[in-house]
């Protein structure tokens, strides 16, 4: 397919009627994904872990004991020093002491409970997510896949949702044991003594002031970090991708330079926000030793007046600095929360996305169908207002063969992505058997089209595995005659596992013309009404295209078969020659009309296949 081609698809079908939005955009990084905390995707969020309500409530039991235990002792701490330590009161301390060794074992065991709690929620939501991106990818048209970059792609179901995960387990339960052991903090507090508490609240508007100042510097900084990761993980999966190419033109210096630039970037960034976050504890730090300054200095003088206990103080004490390790364990986790939200609105816009091609309310299943074709003066477009077909007409009868020629960007492909409703169109009508295929399920109408592409792509696993995707339920003795129809079977059987043998991951362990033979087999096992070969013997050599073209001939019998040819023995078999160039057809008939018309398929012809006779 030609670059004009492949440009990313646009407007909705007039065929179907349908007055859906036009197709969002690529995805991005960008400046629109804030981050900041919503409870509209909180709570979207939770509705993964509906079905755990059980572990939810013991994650918020253990979380109370939690709380409880936690504020427990420090004040066992005062009413032992205010009671049996100034009585000498030896069985009062006994007991609590006691009390004070069952409160920690209490604490511990609610922390360790808790933990293990909130990581198996995490995993059955990372599950739920990945399947639900998954399945949804799987749904969204060729035109989304034309967008996005699929580094992007790859960074929403991985990096993103181990983020989204991260949430939910360290970011917002732990959060909410922290708040609630802060409350419970203040109100103790208030209770001993109110006067000295609210002396130690002076220090609190400086740490609203620190966390706002640090919120907003940290969120800029954490949303160029995302970016460059997106990035580099996008150039990384495209120099996979692409590795054969680089090295056939030694070009792995410059692409590690390349990625090394990128990398830089990325760890500039993050080193950026992490030096925020690590500036942020030691302020808090900071605010808490002026707390206990506080405490000691007004506390000190009300013990000494004898209007404080000496167990309250130390209470305080011990009370301001787990105040403060709440808000510093907050602190750590602020930037990764947020960093998560902005996961969360990313994962939750490639949900949002809406397919392309999507059915009409009223689509019926497509019939089994005798094949016969139907272009009605057909405009399409993959961008908005810049058409590649400009009023496409053809009529192919059950059982025809229909041959597809023209120079590359001619617009051939673009017939074959219309015919499989991969894009729909901007006008015009497409018929199979005078049912609209916009009137029809895509999956009924893609059922009976048997498609074999110029590259095929085969899926790491075996042989036996690459051809019954083609028909799922097909027994090992219909995958054998498969193979033997289309003459790989001789080829299979050399191999030391035969069926079961591994074609590596795109079926790099085949040569190129045993891994068109296997979609060949795919194809014919599928059994479709219509056949689409797109290019599909470009890439065979001439002996192993002999062995394929009866069946070929076995495999387009009976159906109707548009190929785009290279080859001039499928050209000389048609039925119809369509000739295109520019999005039109310029010409049309069989081979020898067109010969004699001595025009435009006869100077192709003279070019491209003359010399093939």
């Amino acid at each position: 397919m030609s670059n004009r081609e492949r440009q990313a698809s646009g407007s909705p079908s007039a065929e179907s009627g349908d007055s859906r939005k036009p197709p969002i955009g690529p995805l991005d990084d960008g400046e629109d994904i804030s981050g900041e905390f919503d409870l509209k995707i909180l709570a979207r969020l939770l509705g993964y872990t509906a079905g755990f309500r059980l572990q939810i409530a013991g994650a918020v039991a253990v979380t109370l004991v939690n709380t409880a235990a936690s504020i427990l002792r420090p004040y066992l701490l005062k009413l032992a020093i205010d009671g049996p330590l100034t009585t000498g009161d030896l069985r009062g301390l006994d007991i609590i002491v006691i009390l004070y060794l069952c409160a920690g074992i209490l604490l511990f065991g609610a922390i360790g409970a808790r933990q293990w709690i909130i990581s198996w929620l995490g995993q059955q939501l990372l599950f739920a997510l990945r399947q639900g991106l998954f399945q949804h990818l799987q749904r969204l048209s060729l035109g989304f896949y034309d967008r996005n970059r699929a580094g992007r792609i790859i960074t929403r179901v991985t990096s993103d949702v181990r983020d989204i995960s991260r949430l939910v387990t360290d970011g917002i339960v732990n959060t909410s044991s922290d708040l609630f052991v802060l409350v419970g903090i203040l109100f103790v507090m208030l209770y001993m003594h109110w006067q000295l508490a609210l002396l130690t609240f002076i220090v609190f508007p400086g740490l609203i002031a620190v966390v706002f100042f640090f919120k907003g510097k940290s969120r800029s900084a954490w949303r160029v970090s995302r970016e460059d990761r997106s990035v580099m993980n996008g150039y990384f999966a495209e120099s996979i991708l692409g590795v054969r190419v680089t090295q056939a033109f030694t070009r792995q210096a410059e692409n590690l330079r390349r990625f090394t630039d990128l990398s830089d970037r990325y760890v500039g960034s993050t080193l950026k926000a992490n030096g925020l976050s690590a500036a942020f504890s030691p302020t808090v730090s900071i605010i808490n030793a002026a707390a206990i300054m506080i405490i000691i200095w007004f506390g000190g003088v009300a013990v000494v007046q004898g209007t404080v206990t000496l167990g309250i103080m130390v209470a305080f004490l011990t009370y301001v600095q787990r105040f403060f390790q709440p808000l510093q364990s907050m602190s750590s986790r602020f930037n990764q929360m947020q960093s998560a939200m902005a996961a969360s609105e990313r994962v939750f816009a490639l949900l949002d996305q809406e397919p392309d091609i999507r059915e009409v309310p009223d689509a019926k299943p497509l019939p089994a169908v005798r094949g016969h074709v139907k272009f009605e003066d057909v405009v399409f477009e993959y961008t908005a207002h810049t058409p590649v077909l400009h009023g496409i007409s053809l009529d192919a009868q059950p059982g025809e063969l229909i041959a597809i020629v023209g120079h590359t960007g001619a617009g051939k492909t673009s017939i074959i992505n219309v015919l499989c409703r991969f894009y729909d169109i901007r006008s015009g009508k497409v018929t199979i058997d005078g049912h609209s295929i916009g009137g029809v399920t895509i999956d009924s109408l893609r059922e009976q089209i048997g498609l074999v592409l110029q590259e095929p792509f085969l899926f790491s696993g075996t042989v036996k595995e690459n051809i019954r995707y083609g028909r799922l339920d097909a027994t090992d003795e219909e995958i054998v005659a498969a193979a033997k129809a289309v003459r790989l079977h001789d080829f299979v059987e050399a191999q030391p596992f035969r069926y079961e043998t591994l074609v590596g991951e795109r079926g790099t362990q085949l040569s190129i013309g045993q891994r068109q033979l296997l979609s060949f087999a795919r194809a014919l096992l599928a059994d479709p009404r219509i056949l689409v070969l797109d290019e599909a013997t470009s890439s065979v050599d001439t002996e192993t295209e002999q062995q394929i073209q009866e069946a070929l001939a076995l495999l387009m019998r009976g159906r109707t078969s548009f190929v785009i040819a290279h080859r001039l023995s499928t050209i000389q078999n048609a039925d119809q020659v369509i000739v295109m160039d520019r999005g039109k057809i310029i010409e049309q008939g069989t081979h020898e009309e067109l010969l004699r018309q001595r025009g435009d398929y006869f100077q192709l012809y003279t070019m491209q296949f003359a010399d093939q006779e």
